[in-house]
């Protein structure tokens, strides 16, 4: 038996992240317009290559942050792409990642290997190089399933929000309207959320109660059995 690696074909791997965003009104990703070949002056995803001396992790927080200026996210891996013809340059694996982010807590910086990055409203992508698309689409329903079981949309939310902001939210991942009196009730009695004592003054209407996530109370229910769900 051979064990000398040197007799297998070695494709090359890329990491490639799909940033999340809702500015409040709509959701959004991150692309990034292409400086070089192949695909040059077109939009994609934040990606790059991953080093022989990294694991996915460090690659993915590494082009975040070299190609956007973006930390401490929350990141999930996604799906591993191989399409045989899915990189003109040749064989390549796309390993990717989706990442959640509130717009207006972080300042976009570009990197050297782009023209520029611009937040794309997900209802209004563009055709994008490799098969980005696709990779948007998968973590999109990937993003829609999750919601429902796991309260990881607060991560898009300022720190304090009301409950018609935490349902807009809902709606626009999910791609649905939702019954206002069905979900206050459900998120309600889920008990993730505790009130600030504040309210949102200067609306049309009646100042609205201000709400934040309670994240060790969910994970105590957590370790008790509760299952969170929308």
């Amino acid at each position: 038996m051979n064990n000398d690696l040197s007799h297998y074909p070695r494709p090359s791997v890329t990491i490639d992240c799909v940033v999340f965003g809702y500015d409040g009104e709509q959701l959004s990703v991150l692309l990034l317009n292409r400086k070089e070949e192949p695909f040059v002056n077109q939009w994609t995803l934040l990606g790059g290559f991953l080093n022989l001396d990294e694991t996915f992790e460090v690659a993915v927080e590494r082009i975040l942050s070299h190609k956007a200026g973006l930390a401490g996210l929350y990141l999930e891996q996604l799906y591993t792409f191989g399409g045989l013809d899915r990189d003109p340059r040749g064989r390549v694996l796309s390993v990717s990642y989706y990442a959640l982010v509130n717009p207006r807590q972080f300042e976009l910086v570009v990197g050297k290997m782009a023209n520029d990055l611009r937040w794309c409203s997900i209802q209004d992508l563009p055709v994008l190089g490799f098969d980005h698309n696709r990779i948007i689409e998968m973590a999109r329903r990937r993003l829609a399933a999750k919601v429902t079981y796991q309260p990881v949309g607060f991560e898009l939310l300022n720190e304090q929000f009301t409950m018609t902001e935490l349902q807009d939210l809902y709606e626009s991942i999910l791609g649905e309207s939702l019954d206002r009196r069905n979900f206050y009730k459900k998120i309600t009695a889920s008990g993730i959320l505790k009130s600030t004592g504040e309210r949102r003054t200067g609306l049309k209407s009646r100042p609205a109660e201000l709400f934040a996530f309670d994240k060790t109370r969910y994970e105590q229910l957590m370790q008790e059995g509760f299952q969170f769900k929308i």
